[in-house]
């Protein structure tokens, strides 16, 4: 997907109105009306859609200090498009278990299911998170419930599928054990995990 560079974006913004602005107050309205369309045209678009294009395409290279810079660049996150600001809470918890901090990871993934996903396959990959940490902390009870919910979901992504297969097989091993842990799962499936592709 084509995105424009952030810093030039902001550079462009800042063009387009303040030329515009300047135009406008020099020569008349209809001088700087071009700049300020491209200037505010390029301002919607940050302001609806953030950082979150660029944001997961650096997380699905396992670029994660490179992720999160990128996603703090979104500086009014509850202006994002319904489901976009889903998407951002995604972006944080999926950093932070990557990080190996499930609490915070588990929080922001809360958080992205409660303000709405765009699509399943989303939706999924966050379930597929909050199953892993569930098991990891032995609550195996709470990861059946979160898988349950996801295998009702209508998942899309091939790499999401095997995943969801290789943890359905995880989940059948840990209920015929008596102390489980799902700690070498989470490292083996870590980094592999893509963020689903935002459309």
């Amino acid at each position: 997907m084509f995105t424009i560079n952030i810093y030039l974006r902001f550079a462009l913004i800042a063009l387009g109105i303040l030329g515009g602005i300047g135009l406008w107050i020099a020569y008349g309205f209809w001088y700087g009306f071009p700049f300020l369309l491209v200037g505010l045209f390029l301002l919607a678009g940050y302001l609806l859609l953030g950082t979150l294009v660029s944001s997961s395409m650096l997380l699905s290279k396992a670029q994660f200090d490179e992720a999160e810079k990128r996603l703090a660049l979104t500086f009014f996150p509850n202006l994002l498009l319904m489901g976009y600001k889903g998407v951002y809470y995604m972006t944080k918890g999926v950093i932070a278990v990557q990080r190996k901090d499930l609490s915070t990871g588990e929080k922001w993934l809360r958080r992205a299911l409660e303000v709405g996903l765009p699509s399943d396959n989303e939706r999924g990959a966050v379930l597929l998170q909050l199953t892993m940490i569930a098991a990891s902390k032995n609550h195996r009870q709470l990861a059946q419930t979160h898988f349950n919910e996801l295998k009702k979901l209508n998942i899309t992504e091939p790499m999401l599928k095997e995943q969801i297969k290789d943890l359905e097989k995880q989940l059948k091993l840990l209920s015929q054990v008596s102390n489980p842990s799902m700690i070498g799962l989470m490292q083996r499936g870590g980094s592999k995990r893509r963020m689903p592709r935002i459309r």
